[in-house]
């Protein structure tokens, strides 16, 4: 933590030295902001929830069939034998566990596949950051900071590049595709 600091205060005073040298870039950019709100992450929710929605709606019928066993056997626990109760209870039991197991390896693998793609969102971001910067000359561009000025926040200008690269790739995959097809005639 203290190494951190240090190496943040050594930053800035580099970044004030400069900055008196002559024409000094920083920008800054909200990664959150990016990673929520630029076309390569919300194409990627999309896809997430298009891949998990079959085993989501799988549970959800599941815990309404464990719901209305619940129900049945409120209902008819008086008419039920004692050794029919119990199996009725012991089969809500055994529903319910797997009720939970499928829940914690749903949530397992959800998390495991946002983390895999926020890390490719990230990996977009970073490039088209350092596009950015080459494009528009920063000396320095900061993806955290506790404070930033609007005048040298960047964010939009990462997610309007997102989108039109995405936007771009689309385009050409699309041009492709038809170039293509019309090879294969």
């Amino acid at each position: 933590m203290r190494s951190r600091l240090q190496a943040l205060l050594f930053a800035m005073f580099m970044v004030a030295g400069l900055a008196h040298a002559g024409d000094f870039r920083v920008g800054v950019v909200d990664t959150e902001r990016v990673l929520r709100e630029s076309a390569p992450a919300m194409k990627a929710e999309q896809k997430i929830e298009k891949e998990f929605s079959a085993r989501d709606a799988e549970i959800k019928s599941m815990i309404k069939e464990a719901k209305d066993m619940q129900a049945a056997i409120e209902k008819d626990s008086a008419k039920l034998s004692d050794a029919d109760h119990r199996n009725k209870e012991r089969e809500l039991t055994s529903l319910n566990v797997n009720i939970q197991r499928m829940q914690r390896e749903f949530r397992e693998d959800l998390n495991l596949r946002k983390n895999e793609e926020l890390a490719a969102v990230l990996d977009k971001a970073n490039k088209a950051i350092q596009q950015i910067a080459a494009t528009d000359k920063y000396d320095l561009i900061l993806q955290e900071a506790v404070y930033r000025n609007p005048k040298i926040d960047i964010t939009d200008k990462v997610i309007n590049f997102l989108a039109n690269d995405a936007a771009d790739s689309a385009f050409s995959k699309d041009a492709k595709d038809s170039k293509d097809k019309k090879e294969a005639k």
